[in-house]
């Protein structure tokens, strides 16, 4: 009888709790299943902690909270009291390491009661995450095409900040011929053109990122096509020719300097005219025509007097006038 005395006041303790209110806390029981199929992944460095439901539904709405925790730390708070079977750490306002190493955990809590916790794989995030894939396009240059590389959008830091060795691998086809696609390696520009390509010609391009901490390659991108046009000219060509032109400017400069004075003595020359022809030419004009015009004197000039009269009768001003006229 004081045994059962006693384990009636114990139960009724534990349910009011120590301040002697009904506990509102949730009560660990074994009826409540706890998740499955708990996994941590990582995409595009974020960190996302997923489940399944529990194997053994509860009669009433089932929600979920989450705690993850590092190398170095201790079990944090993650999503409370969520009904969705995932909770995306990265967005919580909590600090994430790029090169840490991370573990979470997730439970089920239906009214007051709560199943345990159940713990995830662990992952280190820089080795481990899921690469996305590079955004690509592509111009057409003559019988040339050229690749644009875009890097994926990180929800942590940048690809090249947590990355610092980088690679493309570009692979390439005809339209059509997948077969027989060819493959350029370890390439570090994200601009990069194809030369070895037929003109009037369609070509797809897909590209994967390779990091040395990431052992897996990154998502590939989706297949972009273009087509080639004219053969365009040789750009060695171009340059041979240009300089072509540049050693035969320098040439006839050097030569228009070292032999100015046989040039200027070619294009003026300085030897003197014939005497006779000195002399025919300095020789006074024996035209009778210039002789008499040179020695005639000057014709007179005829004029006529002017007089001006006003109301019939010569004025004194007027004959002035007609003096200077005249004159």
């Amino acid at each position: 009888m004081a045994v059962a005395i006693c384990a009636f006041i114990w139960t009724f303790t534990t349910i009011l709790g120590p301040s002697g209110n009904l506990a509102l806390s949730p009560v660990v029981s074994g009826v409540l299943s706890t998740p499955t199929n708990v996994r941590l992944t990582s995409s595009n460095m974020n960190l996302m902690l997923t489940w399944d439901s529990p194997d053994r539904p509860a009669t009433s709405q089932v929600y979920y909270t989450t705690q993850f925790k590092s190398s170095v730390s201790d079990f944090k708070v993650g999503c409370v009291n969520i009904s969705n079977l995932e909770c995306d750490l990265s967005q919580l306002n909590v600090s994430i390491f790029e090169y840490g190493k991370y573990t979470g955990r997730v439970r089920s809590q239906s009214g007051t009661e709560s199943s345990t916790w159940e713990e995830s794989n662990q992952i280190t995030l820089d080795k481990d995450t899921i690469i996305g894939s590079p955004i690509v396009s592509l111009s057409s240059n003559g019988a040339a095409i050229e690749v644009t590389i875009k890097d994926p959008v990180f929800t942590i830091s940048a690809l090249r900040k947590v990355y610092h060795s980088v690679n493309y691998n570009i692979t390439y086809w005809e339209d059509g011929w997948r077969e027989k696609a060819r493959s350029n390696s370890n390439i570090q520009q994200n601009r990069v053109v194809l030369n070895d390509l037929d003109p009037w010609t369609k070509y797809c391009v897909q590209v994967q990122i390779i990091t040395e901490r990431n052992p897996n390659l990154s998502i590939p991108s989706a297949a972009v096509c273009e087509s080639t046009t004219t053969e365009e000219e040789v750009p060695w060509v171009a340059a041979v020719g240009t300089f072509c032109i540049v050693a035969l400017a320098v040439a006839l400069v050097v030569v228009a300097v070292v032999y100015r004075k046989h040039m200027s003595h070619f294009l003026c020359p300085k030897d003197a005219l014939p005497q006779h022809l000195k002399e025919y030419l300095l020789a006074p004009p024996i035209s009778s025509m210039y002789l008499a015009m040179r020695n005639s004197h000057p014709p007179d000039e005829i004029y006529h007097q002017v007089s001006i009269i006003a109301d019939g009768r010569p004025t004194t001003e007027g004959r002035k006038e007609n003096l200077q006229q005249t004159a």
